[in-house]
């Protein structure tokens, strides 16, 4: 099977490697020359021509910033891929450009699947990333066993934007764990707790979810290197109060926690890791981040 990837940014990349591992011939590219040249690192064929690999291939994959990026692909693949071409695409995008993309897909006879994962790049390098899928049935079961080279839970939602949306309610939880987070670990601290005796108590607890895990041993050491940056967080959260008001759905909390995004944003740390929202916390109760 002849696959084309569009995409190889930290999320991209891993997966466009697991599907070669799983027995496919895989070409790629990627708006950013940086990755590609690092996807030829990884032992990937760059495609000289983009639109000659669609048309050659048999499926499309991609991993996309934004709603822009998302559009200009699908004029792509609407245009250059053969019909009967399937196209998983998994990015984080708004609902109603999801719905666009669905549109010009039908019109051109590709079949079109999203599958948004759950998951950071160092879980995609580990293929233990959770799929999130929505879209025509038959096509989901054609691409499953590719899935499944990416981690050990596919889940199928629907026919139309749930996989979206369902990505927009997990990353609405991770966002909210990270401004818990940082009002506990400011009043502990404020209190004169130790910041290490809480993480080490917080991971024993009944509230030691896999996410609080997760964080703990970096977080623990006040190392707030990137997995995932406050300016993606600001995108998602964006998208996720976008969604709500289309749905007329009040999310005060999350809109408290896209303002402290900001506060971390103002004071450099746009791109840190999103759990730089607890020194924004830390700030405001007079402590030094």
């Amino acid at each position: 099977m002849r696959l084309h990837f569009i995409g190889v940014g930290k999320m991209g990349l891993p997966m466009a490697l697991h599907l070669r591992a799983s027995g496919a011939v895989v070409s790629v590219s990627d708006f950013d020359a940086a990755r590609c040249s690092l996807a030829t690192e990884q032992g990937l064929a760059v495609a000289a021509d983009t639109a000659q690999a669609l048309s050659q291939a048999d499926g499309v994959f991609s991993s996309l910033p934004h709603d822009a990026a998302l559009l200009k692909v699908a004029d792509q693949v609407a245009t250059r891929a053969n019909p009967g071409t399937f196209w998983v695409d998994t990015s984080t995008v708004s609902l109603t450009a999801s719905a666009t993309v669905a549109r010009i897909c039908a019109g051109a006879g590709i079949d079109h699947v999203r599958t948004t994962v759950s998951g950071n790049n160092k879980m995609a390098e580990a293929a233990q990333l959770t799929v999130l899928a929505s879209g025509p049935r038959a096509t989901y079961d054609r691409v499953l066993p590719l899935l499944q080279c990416w981690g050990p839970n596919q889940f199928y939602l629907g026919e139309a934007e749930q996989a979206r949306l369902m990505k927009l309610v997990i990353n609405l939880m991770i966002a909210q764990t990270s401004a818990m987070l940082g009002e506990a670990l400011t009043l502990g601290r404020k209190g004169g707790l130790d910041w290490h005796d809480m993480w080490r108590v917080m991971g024993a607890s009944a509230v030691a979810s896999p996410i609080v895990k997760a964080k703990s041993a970096q977080l623990s050491e006040r190392d707030f290197s990137a997995t995932f940056t406050v300016n993606q967080m600001i995108k998602d959260l964006d998208l996720i109060l976008g969604a709500a008001s289309d749905h007329q759905v009040p999310l005060p909390q999350t809109a408290i926690t896209r303002q402290l995004m900001d506060a971390a944003r103002a004071h450099g740390d746009a791109d840190a890791d999103y759990a730089a929202i607890i020194k924004a916390v830390e700030r405001s109760a007079g402590l030094s981040a």
